[in-house]
């Protein structure tokens, strides 16, 4: 049987969909690769003091750390995907295959590459961070912002993800099993091609994002048989496990945020700076309309705003409540993960799990 894609020429596809990135000299380019890689040491340590976690082995080798430009990180992703969907068990019966697959996969990561900062891609064993420089410069320019200190901030968001999976190594199998009921052979067939979205996977840090989730309720066209949105496509039982993965994804990016922000003034002097001009580049984002807008929407942008903003909310109100080490009980194991509503009701889940 044909596979869904044909990985080989998403790779050099993927590579040649990315938009130029900003114009610089030689020397601007080598400046931001070294401050990044220089940065990843040093966010690595903060976020061990901020968030008082530790790995579950302290013996597991390092994760990966790389420095790239925008064709290396499509490239990187069509890889994790094709790891991703081998590890979940995609139907090769799903959707497109061969070469309209890596066609569809090159165009969606083309258009991703220039607005993702960094990822953690927990997938491949060790685990891989990946940050963006020409994405980097491009951001940190428009927002006019110190770079020395914008680019230990990106780099703090991604170490807190290697963090989190380091700690709670059993979520990379706990998200396989979510991902796996969502790609059910029992569940309904997509009746569009299926594709990477900037919400699932390896689970990018996006630049650009904004706008809502899309409503629960079936819309006409649905019931005419032209779906609108993921959850025409699921049956009760995957809009369950939708939640689920939602839920953790809001844990996971709300963590993050908040953590790049608790480093403080002591250790990036313009912080507060930074995080006020970057919700303003986001909100901005969102309220572009038509084409643009559509087009986050599918990619799973909008679905990504919400998840950094909710879970942030979740993680500050935990943390008032019982304290930074209270809330580090929600890596011990999949029953402490919150559900949508505790996110949405950080007092539900204090209760439920200090009683």
């Amino acid at each position: 049987m044909q596979p869904a894609v044909d990985w080989d020429l998403a790779a050099r596809l993927a590579a040649r969909a990315v938009r130029s990135g900003p114009a610089a000299t030689r020397a601007e380019r080598a400046a931001v690769v070294a401050d990044l890689r220089a940065a990843a040491p040093v966010a690595a340590e903060h976020v061990a003091r901020i968030t008082r976690m530790a790995p579950a082995d302290p013996a597991a080798p390092a994760h990966d750390v790389r420095v790239v430009d925008r064709a290396s990180w499509a490239r990187a992703n069509v890889r994790a995907l094709q790891g991703l969907t081998a590890r979940v068990g995609v139907p090769a019966d799903r959707g497109v295959r061969g070469t309209a697959g890596a066609g569809q996969v090159a165009a969606v990561l083309g258009l991703l590459s220039g607005a993702v900062l960094g990822q953690y891609d927990p997938w491949g064993g060790r685990g891989t961070l990946l940050l963006v420089a020409p994405n980097v410069l491009a951001v940190e320019r428009s927002l006019g912002v110190d770079t020395a200190d914008f680019r230990l901030w990106v780099t703090l968001h991604e170490q807190t993800h290697a963090q989190q999976f380091a700690s709670a190594p059993w979520l990379v199998d706990h998200l396989t099993e979510r991902l796996r009921v969502l790609l059910a052979e029992e569940g309904p067939r997509p009746r569009r091609p299926w594709g990477p979205r900037a919400d699932a996977g390896s689970g990018g840090d996006v630049a650009r994002d904004g706008g809502g989730p899309a409503p629960d309720e079936a819309a006409p066209g649905a019931r005419a048989g032209r779906p609108r949105s993921l959850l025409d496509l699921l049956d009760p039982r995957q809009r369950v496990v939708l939640d689920e993965v939602g839920a953790v994804m809001a844990l996971l990016e709300g963590h993050a945020d908040v953590t790049m922000d608790a480093v403080g003034r002591s250790v990036v002097p313009s912080v507060r700076r930074i995080r006020r001009r970057f919700e303003a580049r986001r909100d901005g984002a969102a309220g572009t309309g038509g084409m643009r807008r559509a087009l986050r929407a599918a990619l799973g942008m909008d679905v990504k705003l919400a998840q950094y903003r909710e879970g942030a909310a979740f993680v500050r109100a935990v943390r008032r409540r019982v304290g930074t080490d209270g809330l580090n009980a929600v890596w011990a194991s999949a029953g402490a993960l919150p559900t949508a509503a505790e996110i949405a009701d950080p007092a539900a889940w204090v209760r439920r799990v200090h009683g």
